[in-house]
């Protein structure tokens, strides 16, 4: 029989107060191939050292094949790693996320990579100038857009129409244009559009007076014949087209809609096809993650190419940052062979599939250890809790622990921990995890980053506003539930 495998011995390094826990989770996450091993580096809180103090502290364990630090600690990895000579990381930021951590590390995702086309409408596009036009376009393509879309308005000119595809031409970006008007389409065309949004087979001849591709949809709504017309004659043209069946909103069509998709796709197995959410997502009183999120799942299945998305009203206004994130995450699942599930998580807007890391027992434990004035918040299925030397308080509305809290006097103190304990009432109503000193995650809908690729680049967050206090003054509140 050949010889298994080595298990890789990794040194998780905690301090005194997380140390119970911490045994307990390794305990549980060691199999055949981990071996993990509890390092106490002798402080109360491991995420608070500094490189120094870990250089003077840190006994590794003789075999070791790599350090994991607790996931807020700031300290320099590399540093660390030279002058141990052994590998050093950062685990998760909460020690309750172990298990799902070492499981899936072994499958990470690639989020770089997608196969989905991604068109944003600028709806009112008549109505901007060109300087306007360029700003606007340059957000969306931040977002995630790879092509932007120029929506004509009816009964309304586009004097400017040319001089706004040479402008986003200029800026490196693609351009369709989107329009009820035949004149409209032809100069966009003449113009040098990219695409041309939407054709049939009454006006397809307008795909001859330009390089534009066109999106070819039904002559009238949920006429498929006119639609396979429309393609069977791009493919005798020799041209490239996207075709669209047209999503329809729901009451109105929707789930024939669907099945339209799917037979397209069998009837012309190898062809490009576009999906436009508007009718969905703009008609519909939901959020637009989970909306997305299904429609994504669709597209995915049958290996659609092209999604139009619409930021018109105020509750769909991530929703190219959201289709920009699905578009990654489902594709790395369906290479995985895997349900959309722990890769990456992006479209958890209002819910956390593990909210709680910790128990009301397991906090409780942790309260009775602590002899400092310091006041650490956490959140558990039974309401925030807060707590330091002084007591232990539980409660579900923020207003309930504030005359326990003892901070009438101290106005900075009083507005901090006002700050965390409505974040924590927040996220114990949501079922969302609550970290001390971070602000709630509300994956893509709630990001701000200046490009799309940024979004996907698993970087660590500068220390919170307690843990740069505590470099000032060494009684401030702290966070001290990390690995």
């Amino acid at each position: 029989m050949a010889d298994e495998p080595p298990r890789e011995k990794v040194a998780l390094v905690t301090g005194s107060l997380a140390e119970p826990r911490l045994r307990k989770i390794a305990a549980e996450i060691a199999d055949d191939s981990l071996d993990p091993v509890v390092v106490n580096v002798g402080v109360k809180v491991a995420a608070l050292m500094t490189a120094e103090i870990v250089e003077r502290r840190l006994a590794i364990p003789a075999g070791t094949d790599k350090v994991m630090m607790p996931g807020r600690f700031r300290g320099d990895l590399d540093r660390l790693a030279k002058f141990f000579g052994v590998p050093f990381t950062r685990g998760p930021d909460e020690m309750a996320d172990l298990p799902d951590y070492f499981g899936q590390q072994r499958r990470a995702a690639d989020l770089s990579r997608h196969e989905v086309t991604l068109f944003a409408e600028i709806v009112d596009a008549t109505a901007l100038d060109v300087p306007a036009l360029v700003e606007k376009a340059r957000r969306l393509a931040a977002e995630g857009a790879d092509v932007i879309d120029l929506g004509c308005m009816p009964d309304t000119t586009f004097p400017h129409l040319e001089a706004a595809i040479a402008a986003l031409h200029a800026e490196g970006l693609k351009v369709s244009v989107d329009s009820f008007s035949a004149d409209e389409l032809s100069r966009a065309t003449r113009a040098g559009a990219d695409f041309l949004l939407s054709l049939n087979e009454n006006n397809l001849s307008i795909a001859d007076e330009g390089p534009a591709v066109p999106v070819l949809v039904p002559a009238t709504q949920g006429d498929m014949d006119s639609l396979v017309r429309a393609i069977e004659a791009a493919q005798a043209k020799g041209i490239a087209f996207y075709a669209d069946p047209i999503l329809d909103p729901i009451h109105y069509g929707f789930t024939a809609s669907i099945l339209r998709y799917a037979e397209l796709r069998r009837l012309f197995p190898g062809i490009p096809i576009l999906m436009g959410i508007g009718n969905v997502t703009e008609l519909t009183d939901a959020d637009t993650t989970g909306i997305n999120a299904i429609l994504m799942g669709i597209i995915s299945e049958l290996h659609l190419n092209a999604v139009l998305a619409v930021q018109v009203s105020p509750h769909c206004r991530t929703a190219v940052r959201e289709f920009d994130r699905a578009r990654r995450e489902f594709l790395a699942a369906r290479e995985a062979g895997a349900l959309p599930q722990g890769f990456g998580g992006g479209l958890m807007a209002l819910r956390d599939r593990r909210p709680h890391a910790s128990t009301p027992e397991e906090i409780a434990g942790l309260a009775a250890q602590v002899k400092d004035r310091n006041f650490r918040i956490e959140v558990a299925q039974d309401g925030i809790h807060v707590y330091n030397r002084d007591g232990h308080h539980v409660a579900g509305d923020p207003f309930a622990l504030f005359p326990h809290l003892k901070v009438e006097d101290d106005g900075a103190h009083a507005f901090y921990l006002g700050v965390e304990t409505a974040r924590a009432e927040i996220a114990h109503l949501l079922g969302k995890r609550y970290a001390q000193d971070e602000p709630l995650r509300w994956g893509v809908a709630g990001e701000t980053t200046p490009s799309a690729e940024d979004a996907h680049r698993l970087t660590f967050k500068e220390a919170g506003t307690t843990l740069r206090a505590t470099s000032a003054k060494p009684d401030d509140t702290v966070k001290t539930d990390e690995a």
